[in-house]
């Protein structure tokens, strides 16, 4: 039987952090860009995992997707101002996440954003009024590893300064929570809000 988790390291996008998918797809729209090229482009692999790890900063990373995306299209003015227009766009706070959140961190739970993220992370974090409301931040950009590596949660562990199993993980991508179990830490798959019940109470006995 695992020891009771005493923190939680928690993904933004997906999970604390959601996009309007409809409003991403009119910013290439309104452009000229047909559906999908312009996210398909963006989060190409390679071109991703550089921005995500440091190898390049968000600008480069837009940068290199307006080039992609001028190839593709063979209009390089109009496809700056989707890029642009579409990269403004920093997505919205999940009020239910945050509400849980505020919960556990009042039972005396700490919170680590555990992200993969470019080198705006701190900007869209203090737009988005979240600056405050989590104990600390991992930034894969910033470690120079993403998830799912072991790199990754060794960090987010040391920042913790805990052992692997009694950290709870929680992302909406699954390799991450493969990687996670992967690294010793107890690990769960966000689907929606209906599983933040569990959540608490993952981590309810933990102040007890």
């Amino acid at each position: 039987m695992r020891e009771r988790c005493r923190a939680l390291v928690l993904d933004l996008d997906g999970v604390l952090r959601r996009f309007d998918p409809d409003r991403l797809a009119a910013a290439a729209a309104a452009n000229g860009v047909p559906a999908g090229m312009l996210t398909d482009l963006a989060f190409a692999p390679d071109r991703l995992r550089a921005a995500v790890t440091g190898r390049s900063t968000h600008e480069q990373w837009l940068a290199a997707t307006v080039d992609a995306l001028a190839e593709a299209t063979g209009d390089r003015p109009g496809a700056r101002r989707a890029v642009t227009e579409w990269a403004s766009y920093h997505g919205e706070v999940v009020p239910e996440v945050l509400d849980a959140v505020r919960q556990v961190r009042a039972a005396g739970v700490p919170v680590l954003l555990g992200t993969n993220a470019t080198d705006r992370l701190d900007a869209d974090l203090a737009e988005l009024g979240l600056t405050d409301e989590v104990d600390g931040v991992l930034n894969s950009s910033v470690l120079g590893h993403a998830k799912p590596s072991a790199e990754f949660f060794a960090a987010a562990c040391e920042r913790l300064d805990l052992p692997a199993r009694v950290c709870l993980f929680v992302d909406d991508v699954d390799r991450n929570v493969r990687g996670a179990r992967a690294a010793g830490l107890a690990a769960m798959r966000y689907t929606g809000p209906s599983d933040l019940a569990y959540l608490r109470a993952a981590l309810s006995a933990a102040a007890a």
